[in-house]
């Protein structure tokens, strides 16, 4: 069961150590929603599951007691070594925890080969790494299932439909690769300390047949996004000079002109992007 606010309080306290706003240190002190983050992300006996940044143990703790393999990544120094003399002595057969950055180590250290019989993902990610965190993730071997405790504005982001302000870059990496499954909304009082906005669980299903961008398709259309009000034409103008016009001719055969802005044109039709080798050619 999680810590209640009074318990994460006295173990902090016990551990000398203050939670750290830049890290994203909000404990989940909420049963329900533990149980809910597993329930959503269908955990096993046996599943193999990534989790970022575990603080405390309590969610790490719901996950092994499942039976699951856990592969767990944590910055902080004072949590890593209290994860390690509780919970890695407790199940030193399935727990491997690794201390590092998430950014950096996407998939905490699982390897290639594991990852390559399945595994999800179930994390509780501080928003400051949450989007870069996510782009190393889409660039490797994929989860079968994600489910996210995020701050409201990244999941509405992430989910962000053609035409919205919310709508960019990542919108469009997560969504070719991802269908979005019902989640669930997160109060405040469901940590500590107390954040000052809601958050929400995520909950990401792998597409059958998931579309990855190339390198050089992703910087373009993040560099689109960098100037959303400018209309498409001038854009590829400037940043794909030799491919452009046949990329521009599929939009026009989508009833998309050449005045139209980044923000309003769809996932499929930034998937038909032509491949480059970086340099434009």
């Amino acid at each position: 069961m999680p810590l209640t606010p009074t318990a994460t309080r006295e173990l902090l306290a016990r551990l000398g150590h203050q939670p750290k706003r830049f890290l994203g240190q909000n404990f989940l002190v909420d049963g329900n929603i533990v149980r809910k983050s597993l329930e959503l992300a269908g955990i096993q006996a046996g599943d193999t599951v990534v989790e970022i940044g575990p603080g405390l143990g309590t969610l790490t703790s719901a996950l092994l007691e499942s039976g699951a393999q856990v592969w767990a990544i944590e910055k902080d120094r004072t949590l890593h070594l209290h994860l390690t003399e509780t919970l890695a002595e407790t199940f030193p057969a399935t727990l491997h925890l690794m201390e590092g950055d998430a950014v950096e180590h996407p998939c905490a250290g699982l390897s290639l080969e594991n990852a390559g019989r399945g595994f999800k993902v179930v994390a509780n990610l501080p928003y400051a790494i949450a989007t870069p965190w996510l782009d190393g993730v889409l660039a490797g071997q994929l989860p079968e299932r994600m489910v996210l405790m995020l701050q409201q504005e990244a999941a509405q982001r992430y989910t962000a439909k053609p035409g919205s302000k919310s709508f960019g870059a990542i919108s469009i990496f997560l969504q070719s690769a991802y269908s979005v499954a019902p989640g669930h909304k997160v109060e405040p009082g469901c940590f500590f300390p107390r954040p000052d906005i809601d958050s929400y669980l995520l909950h990401l299903v792998r597409k059958p047949s998931p579309y990855i961008f190339p390198a050089s398709a992703k910087a373009l259309i993040r560099a689109c996004f960098q100037q959303r009000r400018k209309q498409i034409a001038g854009l590829l103008r400037d940043r794909l000079p030799d491919h452009g016009a046949a990329w521009l001719s599929r939009l026009a055969a989508a009833s998309f002109s050449p005045q139209t802005r980044p923000e309003a044109i769809p996932t499929e039709l930034w998937q038909l992007l032509p491949v480059t080798n970086g340099d434009g050619t």
